[in-house]
């Protein structure tokens, strides 16, 4: 067992030199959270983490597949492309252009890179393709995304023309409102070799009952081989989110990925307004993530969960997918610290962290002589911080001691030519409490 360092344990921290060290961590994040509220939204009072934990813990007896260290948990069935998110080793995203004819208030595309250029100016994807082709030609996932790519449907079709060519066998996938879709562009899809289309619904789309959205969607089923839907799940939607999921059912469609719903840092206004708040722990590792979603709004992972448990008692047949705002971040750690081989640092396969062990003060000592008497040499003292670094697996041959021990959490970062190892995070186990198989 690791224990989360936060604020309410640190009092719990014995050694006074670990304690001081984590407090640091926890500083940090006391810091960011004080910015997240200067942006004029609150910050749910409760942590509900560990409420959340449990009832994922209990899906996997209901039959629900909790994957990828608890981040996503599914029914019945998953695309691939989303299994493919994990690491994100063979999955590439595309755009034509940014521009978009709707006016989403949760849209994050205004935290794109060169977002105002990009909506009025298009990307040349097809040279985009050819450049990957040389770069990386095991790629298994290609999507086009926008804005809103119908805008640019022959950009689209040559799009996935090429895809086709350039990585015959690769999973296609294309990202729509759904508003430009009509027999002749579903035609030319297929004949494309689109292999799966994805609808995003809005909440009034559903609580309007808008017959268009749910036409196009049924129609898409003639043509492409997977359809699905994927939204962002705003808190207190249960009912309406139910009446959505039954009618897609009788859609007969692949699934939906019910989203974790995100303030994207703008319209803070609109989102007080509607009274939405923060989760009290965005993160658990603070980081500077690549998805420019945001910040999770508290309350909608547990509609979320919700949404699994009634697809489960109503015995759904689409697929319904709960994908975390954290569930996104995994194939940029997996990316930055896979092929990184360090003598101390375990590569962990539940989060992609690089972890180390690491004991300060009065437990140095003891440590160092057991791992010296376990025949064990390659730990390395870090003067200028005050710790004992060694390797996690080490841990098992320190059961007789009474010590606490920092689990480190680490990144890797290219900065100009060099790679740079950052660490974001200090937990902290015991010799008694730690199992590798589990907690690393």
């Amino acid at each position: 067992m690791i224990l989360n360092v936060k604020d309410a344990m640190l009092s719990e921290i014995k050694n006074p030199a670990l304690r001081t060290y984590a407090e640091t961590y926890v500083q940090i994040y006391r810091d960011f959270m004080e910015q997240v509220k200067q942006m004029g939204l609150d910050v749910e009072s409760v942590d509900t983490s560990t409420q959340v934990m449990d009832r994922i813990s209990a899906f996997r007896q209901k039959g629900a597949v909790v994957r990828n260290n608890d981040k996503s948990i599914y029914t019945n069935r998953i695309s691939p492309s989303c299994e493919a998110c994990q690491i994100g080793v063979t999955s590439t995203t595309f755009f034509v252009s940014l521009k978009c004819h709707r006016d989403c208030f949760y849209c994050f595309n205004p935290n794109q890179e060169n977002y105002e250029y990009y909506r009025e100016n298009t990307r040349d994807v097809v040279a985009e393709l050819d450049t990957l082709r040389q770069s990386n030609p095991a790629i298994k996932h290609l999507a086009l995304t926008g804005g809103e790519p119908l805008l640019f449907k022959e950009e689209t079709y040559r799009f996935f023309e090429h895809a086709r060519q350039q990585f015959p066998g690769a999973h296609k996938r294309l990202y729509t409102c759904g508003d430009h879709i009509d027999v002749e562009t579903l035609e030319r899809l297929q004949a494309a070799g689109l292999d799966e289309i994805r609808f995003s619904i809005r909440m009034h789309d559903l609580a309007k009952g808008q017959t268009r959205t749910f036409d196009n969607i049924a129609l898409a089923r003639h043509y492409i081989p997977s359809v699905m839907v994927e939204m962002p799940v705003l808190p207190n939607t249960l009912e309406e989110m139910k009446d959505g999921l039954l009618r897609l059912d009788g859609l007969d469609i692949f699934g939906i990925n019910l989203l974790e719903f995100c303030f994207p840092l703008n319209n803070p206004e609109l989102y007080r307004e509607k009274g939405y708040k923060i989760k009290a722990r965005p993160f658990r590792i603070l980081y500077d993530y690549w998805y420019a979603g945001g910040l999770p709004v508290a309350g909608s992972e547990e509609v979320c969960l919700d949404l699994l448990e009634f697809a489960l008692e109503k015995r759904l047949k689409l697929g319904v997918h709960y994908c975390s705002l954290e569930n996104k971040h995994t194939g940029q750690i997996y990316q930055q610290n896979s092929g990184h081989s360090l003598k101390t640092m375990y590569f962990s396969q539940r989060d992609y962290f690089l972890k180390a062990a690491r004991v300060f003060g009065d437990d140095i000592q003891p440590v160092q002589q057991a791992l010296d008497k376990a025949g064990y040499r390659d730990y390395h003292f870090n003067d200028q911080k005050g710790y004992l670094e060694f390797h996690v697996e080490k841990i098992k041959t320190l059961g007789k001691l009474d010590v606490e021990i920092g689990i480190s959490s680490n990144v890797v970062e290219k900065r100009g030519e060099e790679y740079v190892l950052r660490e974001l995070k200090v937990d902290v186990t015991t010799p008694q409490t730690f199992r590798f198989s589990k907690d690393i």
